[in-house]
C-alpha cells in the first residue's frame, strides 16, 4: 500500500513537493479503494496518521518541512524511499527495451571523454574537419531532396530514454539536497556543542561546506544550474519538447503531460537545494550574532564590576604613585618609512707597496675644480622675484650676467627642479646668452623656465 501510494504521488507525475491537504486527500482516495477490495479493516488509521507515520524518524519515507513563508506543511519523497520505489519498479517486466538509442550514448560520451582529453591540437583538427565534411554531405544530400527520417521505433525509443533520464534528475536532485541537510545538521550539532573560539568552528565549518561544493557532484551542480538558469536554454528546450509531443509516434505512447514542462520542475528542485545552502549560510550568521551579544554582555558585566568596586574604594585613595606606564601612548612604526638596505661600502686596500714617480705627479688638476655658489643664485632669484611675480631664466640672466659658464647654468636648473618654486614649459624654449672666462660669447636653447613665488600648475 505505502510503496504503490507513494509511487502514484510522486514518482509517475514526477512531483517535487506536495502540500499536506492535498497530499492527505489523495490518501484518502487511496484508502478509498483499498477499502472497497479488502473491507473496512484493512488500514484502519486515517489518511494524516499515515502521513505523519511515515515522515517519523524511525520511518524516515517523507520528508515532512514548512516552505518559507507558508505555516502549512509540505511533504518530499526521501531519496532512500524513492531507490527503494524505483528497485521495486524495475522488477516488472517492460514492455518495451530500447537497445539501439543507449548504444549511441555510449559512442556519444566516449567520443566526448576522447575529443575532451585530446592534447595534440594536429589531431582534433582532423576530428573536426571530419565532423564537417559529414555535415557537407548531409547538408548536400538534403539539397538533393534525399531526407533520411527517423523510424517510429527510433523515435519512441530516444523519447523513453528521454523521459527515463529526465525523472532520474528529480531523484539526483533528492539525493544531493539530501547531502546538503546532513551537513546543515551536522552544522547545527556541532554549533549547539560547540564550546571554543569562533575561528575554529568557523573554519571547520566552511571546511565542510567546501568539500560539498568541490566535490564531483557539487560542481556539476553548478554546471546544470548555470546552464538551465539561461533564458534561452529555457526556450529552446521547450519550443523542443513541444515540438517532440507532437510527433505522431510520441502521442501512441500516450505520455505524461508533465514532461512538456519537466524543465521548470528541475528548476523548483533546484530551489530547494538552494534554499538549503541559504539555511545553512543563515545559520552560520546567527551563531556569529548570537557569539558577538554574548560577548558585549560579558564586557557590559566587566566594566559594572570595575565602576562598583572603585564605588566602593572611593574613600581610601592609595597613598603615593600605585601604577605606572613606561610611555603615554605606544610607538608606530610603519612598513613604509623603513629605509631599504643599503649594503656598506667596503674599501679595496691592497697591501701594495708605493713607488717613487720619476717625473712626479700633475695635481694642477685639483685645483681648477669649480665650484657654484647656490646660496648666491638664490639670493639672485629672491631679489628678482621682489618687485615681480615671477621671472623667467633668460631676464634673470640678463640681469645677472652668468659669471661661471654652463656650471652656473645646470646650477639654475637644478634649483627650478629642486629648491625653488618654478615652472618648466617644454613646448616652449628660450635662449640664455653668457660670455666664458676668455671673452667669446655662449648661447644655450632651453625648455622655458619660470620662477614663480608660489607653485604653478600645468594649466597656469
Amino acid at each position: 500500500m505505502i510503496a504503490s501510494f507513494l509511487h502514484r504521488s510522486f514518482v509517475a507525475p514526477n512531483i517535487r513537493t506536495i502540500p499536506r491537504q492535498e497530499l492527505a486527500s489523495q490518501l484518502d482516495d487511496h484508502l478509498f479503494q483499498i477499502h472497497e477490495a479488502e473491507g473496512q479493516g484493512a488500514y484502519p488509521k486515517s489518511a494524516v496518521a499515515y502521513l505523519d507515520d511515515w515522515a517519523a524518524d524511525d520511518r524516515g519515507w517523507l520528508r515532512k518541512y514548512y516552505p518559507q513563508g507558508q505555516d502549512e506543511p509540505h511533504y518530499d519523497l526521501t531519496s532512500s524511499a524513492e531507490q527503494a520505489i524505483e528497485w521495486l519498479d524495475a522488477l516488472g517486466q517492460r514492455a518495451f527495451i530500447g537497445t539501439e538509442s543507449r548504444l549511441m550514448t555510449v559512442f556519444d560520451l566516449l567520443k566526448q571523454i576522447v575529443d575532451g582529453t585530446e592534447l595534440n591540437p594536429r589531431t582534433r583538427i582532423e576530428e573536426l574537419q571530419r565532423r564537417k565534411a559529414e555535415i557537407d554531405a548531409e547538408i548536400a544530400q538534403i539539397r538533393e531532396g534525399r531526407l533520411d527520417l527517423m523510424e517510429p521505433t527510433q523515435v519512441r525509443e530516444r523519447f523513453l530514454q528521454m523521459a527515463g533520464t529526465a525523472r532520474e534528475l528529480l531523484s539526483d536532485f533528492r539525493a544531493l539536497d539530501q547531502n546538503f541537510r546532513n551537513l546543515d545538521r551536522s552544522v547545527r550539532e556541532q554549533i549547539a556543542t560547540w564550546d571554543g573560539g569562533k575561528g575554529e568552528l568557523l573554519q571547520q565549518v566552511f571546511g565542510w561546506r567546501d568539500l560539498i561544493a568541490d566535490s564531483d557532484e557539487g560542481r556539476s551542480f553548478r554546471a546544470f544550474w548555470d546552464l538551465l538558469m539561461s533564458p534561452s536554454r529555457q526556450d529552446e528546450l521547450s519550443k523542443l519538447l513541444e515540438r517532440v509531443m507532437q510527433l505522431g509516434p510520441i502521442r501512441e505512447l500516450e505520455p505524461d503531460g508533465r514532461i512538456r514542462r519537466i524543465h521548470y520542475d528541475w528548476l523548483e528542485a533546484g530551489e530547494v537545494t538552494q534554499r538549503t545552502v541559504a539555511r545553512l549560510s543563515g545559520q552560520l550568521r546567527r551563531y556569529l550574532d548570537d557569539q558577538a551579544w554574548i560577548e558585549n554582555r560579558r564586557i557590559m558585566e566587566l566594566i559594572r564590576g570595575v565602576e562598583q568596586k572603585a564605588l566602593a574604594l572611593r574613600g581610601q585613595a592609595p597613598q603615593g604613585a600605585f601604577a605606572s606606564i613606561d610611555e603615554p601612548a605606544p610607538e608606530i612604526g610603519l612598513p613604509m618609512e623603513r629605509l631599504l638596505y643599503n649594503p656598506p661600502f667596503k674599501a679595496d686596500i691592497r697591501n701594495v707597496t708605493m713607488e717613487d714617480a720619476v717625473d712626479g705627479i700633475m695635481s694642477d688638476a685639483l685645483f681648477e675644480q669649480v665650484h657654484v655658489d647656490q646660496a648666491r643664485l638664490l639670493s639672485n632669484i629672491r631679489r628678482a622675484l621682489q618687485a615681480r611675480t615671477q621671472v623667467s631664466l633668460a631676464a634673470l640672466v640678463a640681469e645677472r650676467p652668468i659669471e661661471q659658464g654652463l656650471a652656473e647654468l645646470a646650477t639654475y636648473l637644478k634649483l627650478a627642479t629642486q629648491e625653488v618654486a618654478s615652472f618648466i614649459d617644454d613646448e616652449r624654449t628660450e635662449l640664455v646668452s653668457w660670455t666664458d672666462g676668455a671673452g667669446r660669447q655662449r648661447q644655450a636653447s632651453l625648455p622655458l623656465v619660470i620662477f614663480t613665488l608660489r607653485e604653478q600648475t600645468s594649466h597656469e
